[in-house]
Order: structure tokens, then sequence, then C-alpha cells
């Protein structure tokens, strides 16, 4: 898997990097069971600390998208895809409502990050 991360972005770097995993596992280019590269191997391709990349992995761990094991490393858990086909589904919905409303995703992904008003 090919990581890219913009040091320039106000998104911390290792929310670049678990964001990137959890499209690939939504679009089916990370299937369950698939080993993640190296922590090392990617702070040295990505120059960045190791740790940021571990910090990343770790919050995909706590989401359980993916397993941390000794020996083994990040590995995508069998349940991953099916964690987020409601989610993908709903996305798609959106994405085809957008195409009928004639609106850039753009202008929906900043609906997405703002709160509707009078929403707690």
């Amino acid at each position: 898997m090919l990581f890219r991360v913009d040091p320039s972005s106000s998104q911390p770097l290792f929310e670049q990097l678990a964001a990137q995993v959890r499209m690939a596992v939504l679009s089916g280019d990370l299937p369950d069971g698939e080993r993640l590269p190296a922590a090392r191997e990617v702070g040295e391709a990505l120059q960045v600390n190791q740790h940021t990349v571990l910090h990343a992995y770790q919050s995909l761990r706590d989401e359980g998208l993916i397993e941390l094991r000794r020996g083994r490393g990040a590995v995508v858990t069998a349940s991953s895809s099916e964690r987020y086909q409601g989610l993908a589904q709903s996305l798609e919905a959106v994405r085809a409502e957008a195409r009928r409303l004639g609106l850039p995703l753009s202008a929906v992904a900043r609906m997405i990050d703002q709160p509707a008003e009078g929403a707690t």
C-alpha cells in the first residue's frame, strides 16, 4: 500500500494515514487479513517518525479496523469490510443525491463537516 501525507495540511499526519487505510478498506483495496507495512518502513518512506505511523495504527486498532500482532504487525481484521458496509451504502446514496441536485462533492463534504443548525 502506498501512503502519502501532506505536511502542510491542518490534519495531523497520523489522521491522514489512518484515513487512507480506512478508504482502502472501504474500496476493497485492503482486504480482510491483509498485512499493513511495518511502521518503521512507512515512517522511513514518508520521512516521518515511526511513532506517528504507530499512532495511526493504534487509532485504527481502537476502531476495530486492524489488529496489532506481535511479530506479525498490523493486519486488517476479518470483519473490517463489513464494519463500514452501511456507511459505504449511505455515502453512495449521498453522492447520488448530490449529483441529482447538481452539488459538487466538495460542497457536500463541507456540509458534512458543519453540524446542522439546532443539532446537538
